[in-house]
C-alpha cells in the first residue's frame, strides 16, 4: 500500500459536533471504529432518539437518524466531548465498561489496556486495521476516522437529510481498496444497521392489533425466530473462539506420545501440508 498522504483536519478545523477520538490503546481499533459510529449518530437524551427513532424495517442508514446509545455511552460521550482527541483516547482506554465489552469478543491471548505500549504509527499500521466511515448531518459532509491518524479526513459532500453520503464513503472505499491492486483480498467492510427482531416485533404487534390473522402473525414469528436462532448460534461460534484449548492440545499431544502413534501423524500431517503447498496456484 502507498503512503496516505491526506490531509488530518486539527484543532478549530475538526467541526465541534463531530467525535473523532485517537486510538491509544493496542489492537483495540475494531472498538474504536465501532464506538466512533455509535457517537457521531447518538442523540443527545433518549426523549430525542425515540422521537426521530429508526425507520419501520429497523433501517439506520438514514443519515437524519439519531440512536439511543444507553446511559453508559451518552454519559461518556457528554463528558470527554470538550477533550482533546488524544483525551479522549485516554478515557475510552480507562472505561471498564468498554474493557468489558471488548474482552467478551476477544480471544484468551488478547488484551485490552493491559499492554501499556503506544499504538502503531500511520506508517507500521496493523495487520488488520478498521476504520469507521460516518456522515456529519450539520455540514452534509462525509469523514473518514482512523484513530491512528492525526485527526479525521474529509471525503466529500453529500445532499443532507438523504442517503447520499454512500456514494462518497463508497468512492472512498473503492479507492482504498484499489491501492492495493490485485496483491489483496483480505478486506471486511461493515455496517452498523437496526436490530431485525425490534422490527419484527413491531410488526406482530401492528398485526395483531390490526387483526390480520393467525397466518401473517405466525409468518413474522418465524422470520423472529429465525433472528433469535442467529443470534444463538453467533454465541456459541464466539464461545468457541475465546475458550481455551491449549491445555486439551497438550494432554492430546501426551496421549499420542505414549502410544507411539505422535511420530507417524506428525510425518503424514507434515506430508499432507507440503502436497496442498505444491498443489496452490502461483500468483
Amino acid at each position: 500500500e502507498g503512503k496516505d498522504d491526506r490531509t488530518s483536519l486539527t484543532g478549530d478545523d475538526i467541526p465541534a459536533d463531530l467525535f473523532f477520538a485517537r486510538q491509544t490503546v493496542p489492537n483495540a481499533c475494531a472498538t474504536q471504529a465501532i464506538l466512533s459510529v455509535l457517537l457521531n449518530n447518538a442523540s443527545s437524551s433518549p426523549t430525542e432518539s425515540k422521537k426521530e427513532g429508526t425507520t419501520e424495517n429497523g433501517d439506520a442508514n438514514n443519515a437524519s437518524q439519531t440512536l439511543e446509545v444507553g446511559p453508559m455511552l451518552t454519559q461518556l460521550h457528554s463528558f470527554i466531548q470538550s477533550f482533546p482527541p488524544d483525551l479522549r483516547g485516554e478515557a475510552i482506554g480507562a472505561s471498564e465498561e468498554i474493557r468489558q465489552a471488548h474482552n467478551s469478543f476477544a480471544r484468551p491471548t488478547s488484551v485490552f489496556i493491559e499492554d501499556n505500549r503506544p499504538p502503531q504509527n500511520d506508517d507500521d499500521g496493523e495487520a488488520f486495521h478498521f476504520v469507521a466511515y460516518v456522515p456529519h448531518k450539520t455540514s452534509g459532509k462525509v469523514y473518514e476516522l482512523d484513530g491512528l491518524k492525526g485527526g479525521p479526513i474529509l471525503l466529500g459532500e453529500y445532499a443532507k437529510d438523504t442517503d447520499a453520503w454512500w456514494n462518497v464513503a463508497r468512492a472512498a472505499i473503492q479507492t482504498r481498496i484499489e491501492q492495493f491492486g490485485s496483491s489483496e483480498i483480505k478486506f471486511n467492510l461493515m455496517a452498523m444497521v437496526g436490530d431485525k427482531r425490534v422490527m419484527l416485533q413491531s410488526r406482530i404487534q401492528s398485526a395483531e392489533e390490526q387483526n390480520l390473522g393467525g397466518i401473517v402473525v405466525d409468518d413474522i414469528k418465524a422470520l423472529l425466530a429465525e433472528q433469535d436462532e442467529k443470534r444463538t448460534q453467533w454465541k456459541r461460534e464466539n464461545d468457541r473462539r475465546r475458550h481455551n484449548y491449549l491445555p486439551f492440545c497438550v494432554e492430546l499431544i501426551k496421549g499420542l506420545a505414549k502410544t507411539g502413534k505422535l511420530k507417524e501423524l506428525t510425518e503424514e500431517a507434515r506430508k499432507t501440508s507440503l502436497g496442498k503447498m505444491h498443489k496452490r496456484p502461483k500468483i
